[in-house]
C-alpha cells in the first residue's frame, strides 16, 4: 500500500504517527511525507529541513513533499486544496494521515481543513495528535511497543526542536513516550497511537479454505 502522512511542520508527524509509519514501512509498505513547511520559525534557516530528511532516512520514506509555505502562514485556500489533491491522485494512498483539526496551533488546524476538503474521495483518512492538540478523543489505536523506541530516534533526529515544548524539564521524547503509555493503556497495550477517522473503511475478507 501507499501511506501518505501530511504535517505543517518538521517533527509533526514523527509525533503523531511515527510509530504507525515504522510499522507500515518495516512492513514493506511505501511511505510518503507531505511538510507544508520547514518550520524555519523554530530553528536557523535549513536545519529544521535537515532534521526531517535525516528523520525521513530513519523511517525509509520513498519520498517527501515539501509544500515551501512560510511557518505560521498556511492558508485555508483553494491553491493548498490543489496541491493536496495533486499529490493524493498521484500517489493513490490507501491510508492518509493528518493533524486533528481542534487545535491550538494556526497550522494545524489550516491543513486539517484543506486535507479533508482534498481527501473527499480518499477512503481512509485518520487524525493524529500533537502536544497542541485539544479534545481528541481516539477511537482507532496502534499498537507500537515493538517500534517505541525506533519511534523516538525520529524526535531526537530533529534535535533542535528536543527541548522547545514550553513545560519546564519536560523534553518532546517525554511527551512523546508518556503519551504512548495513555494511549495504550486506552487501547488495552503498554504502547500506542490514537487516531480518529475522518473515514474508515473495514476489509471483509474471503475465509480461507
Amino acid at each position: 500500500m501507499n501511506i501518505l502522512a501530511i504535517g505543517s511542520h518538521p517533527d509533526d508527524i514523527e509525533f503523531g504517527c511515527g510509530g504507525a509509519l515504522i510499522k507500515y514501512a518495516d512492513k514493506g509498505h511505501n511511505i510518503y511525507l507531505l511538510v507544508l513547511t520547514e518550520g524555519e520559525s523554530g530553528a536557523v534557516e535549513g536545519m529544521r529541513r535537515r532534521e526531517q530528511e535525516k528523520s525521513a532516512r530513519i523511517i525509509g520514506v520513498n519520498k517527501l513533499f515539501w509544500g515551501n509555505y512560510r511557518d505560521t502562514e498556511i492558508p485555508i485556500n483553494q491553491e493548498l486544496i490543489q496541491r493536496i489533491e495533486n499529490i493524493v491522485k498521484k500517489i493513490k494512498p490507501a491510508f492518509i494521515f493528518v493533524h486533528y483539526f481542534d487545535d491550538t496551533h494556526q497550522d494545524h488546524r489550516h491543513i486539517s481543513t484543506c486535507t479533508i476538503t482534498a481527501t473527499r474521495y480518499t477512503r481512509n483518512v485518520m487524525f493524529y495528535e500533537g502536544p497542541t492538540t485539544q479534545n481528541f478523543s481516539p477511537t482507532v489505536f496502534v499498537n507500537i511497543d515493538a517500534e517505541l523506541e525506533k519511534k523516538l530516534k525520529l524526535l531526537k533526529a530533529h534535535s533542535s526542536q528536543v527541548m522547545k515544548t514550553n513545560i519546564e524539564g519536560l523534553s518532546i521524547i517525554d511527551i512523546a513516550r508518556s503519551s504512548a503509555h495513555f494511549r495504550g493503556i486506552q487501547g488495552r497495550v503498554k504502547n500506542a497511537e490514537g487516531f480518529s477517522p475522518l473515514r474508515l473503511f473495514i476489509n471483509v475478507k474471503e475465509k480461507k479454505r
